[in-house]
């Protein structure tokens, strides 16, 4: 994953962030969760004391069948922690009162910063997935009750994880999902559509940061 952190922080510099606005260290990737204390990222950009941005990096070699639903849960509930969490002020330096001194104003969201903030933290999480027979063959659904969307119907594991990162940037639990494909032992990759691509994921970044700073 580190490829992916260099980009980060190059495209950062690209931006005209300062090195030191891009943290990369374990014990400075911390930030405080709502259903949770805290949860440890990938990247975060952090400059004058304002969170830009958040990254999240995954990979999976194999064992497609037990780590897909596994790893979309923790997508979701992470991007979900996060942003109530931005929502009762946990990254501002104001004070704020407990959380049980908090009164919505609204029905609670998943990310209540949609309604709130126009200037939200950027929020990417991106998976790099093996490209191979298991991982691109039709997987079959269980049905005991009620049928699956279409959609799934016949998919592979790679076109789910292309449909949850369709669906986590539409329903705006991240500002960009990525998904590429990659060979074992090979330095090549590709994604499944331009939409959910590496390209895509830093080019959003790049104009969220450029918007930041204007």
């Amino acid at each position: 994953m580190d490829g992916f952190v260099g980009l980060v922080e190059h495209v950062s510099a690209h931006c005209g962030l300062p090195a030191s606005a891009v943290y990369t260290r374990k014990s400075q990737l911390v930030l405080p969760g709502f259903f949770r204390a805290t949860k440890n990222w990938d990247v975060l950009v952090i400059h004058e004391r304002r969170l830009l941005a958040v990254f999240e990096f995954k990979s999976q070699v194999g064992s497609f069948g037990n780590n897909f639903n596994n790893r979309s849960e923790e997508a979701i509930g992470s991007a979900a922690d996060l942003w109530v969490a931005h929502h009762h002020g946990a990254y501002s330096d104001e004070p704020r009162p407990g959380r049980n001194h908090v009164r919505e104003t609204s029905a609670a969201l998943l990310n209540p910063s949609m309604q709130s903030d126009p200037r939200p933290p950027f929020l990417a999480w991106l998976m790099l997935l093996e490209e191979c027979d298991a991982s691109l063959a039709a997987v079959r659904c269980d049905e005991p009750h009620f049928r699956v969307f279409d959609e799934f119907r016949a998919a592979s594991y790679a076109q789910r994880y292309q449909i949850l990162c369709e669906r986590l940037v539409e329903r705006q639990l991240y500002s960009a999902a990525a998904l590429e494909l990659s060979a074992a032992n090979s330095a090549s990759s590709r994604a499944l559509s331009s939409a959910t691509s590496i390209r895509n994921v830093f080019a959003e970044y790049a104009g969220r940061m450029l918007a930041a700073q204007g």
